[in-house]
């Protein structure tokens, strides 16, 4: 009989998730198609394995000012105390007041997918969130200020040799502070994290595993998204 083992375990979620992706990048050969395999199996990592508070789509993301952010092929969102504003299918319109992380996924990191990503994580971080007052143990309390939305890239791997070497710290420290990347995974090579100007890279056989785990703790860090005010939406109905 087989023991039980962690190691075992953490190591056959990263290689699902590895052997998906490179599945998808030798056995697809449209670019459009291959790049929607690759987001349904970063989608499938997180709705499988975070906590049900948090959910991941492919999405669009709204303010209550009728302001919309790109198109975002992983928005990691609340779902318990926040209602998406549109939902069809797979279609998903989500308020900005939901929203902790966006992640551009892609086959291969690179200068060019990291300034598309820096330009999605703008267009979400510059939505106005609205925070309504919650009643809690029949106390009325104020709202609570937004929590910071993370930001970063998903890939397989990365075009640069090594794949975690100053050309990758230089484009990410090209970025404003409105699309800045917090973090990202190339799932054949490792992960990163940044703190202010401080990048940090983890290199590891098991990067995946890796990364999410350093996700959840991201998340619980950020605690839990403002009320949303229903009204505020509500209004554009008129």
């Amino acid at each position: 009989m087989t023991d039980w083992s962690l190691p075992t375990l953490f190591e056959g979620v990263h290689e699902k998730v590895h052997a998906e992706l490179d599945l998808a990048r030798r056995a697809l050969a449209h670019p459009t198609t291959k790049g929607d395999a690759s987001e349904d199996v970063w989608l499938h990592l997180f709705n499988t394995y975070l906590p049900r508070r948090y959910r991941a789509a492919k999405a669009h993301v709204v303010d209550s000012n009728n302001t919309f952010s790109l198109q975002l092929d992983v928005v990691i969102y609340d779902e318990l105390y926040t209602p998406p504003v549109f939902a069809m299918g797979a279609v998903r319109v989500i308020p900005a007041e939901s929203v902790y992380a966006v992640f551009e996924a892609k086959q291969t990191a690179n200068v060019a997918n990291l300034r598309q990503a820096h330009e999605k994580a703008a267009s979400v971080r510059m939505l106005h969130r609205t925070s309504a007052p919650i009643v809690n143990a029949g106390v009325m309390s104020p709202g609570r200020k937004p929590q910071p939305i993370l930001a970063g890239i998903l890939s397989l791997e990365s075009d640069w040799t090594p794949a975690f070497g100053a050309p990758l710290r230089t484009a990410l420290l090209e970025a404003d502070d409105q699309g800045r990347l917090d973090m990202g995974c190339f799932a054949a090579a490792g992960f990163f994290v940044r703190d202010g100007d401080t990048i940090t890279t983890n290199e590891q056989s098991k990067a995946a595993t890796a990364f999410l785990f350093e996700l959840i703790a991201r998340l619980q860090a950020l605690g839990t998204v403002p009320a949303l005010d229903a009204r505020a939406y509500a209004r554009w109905l008129a």
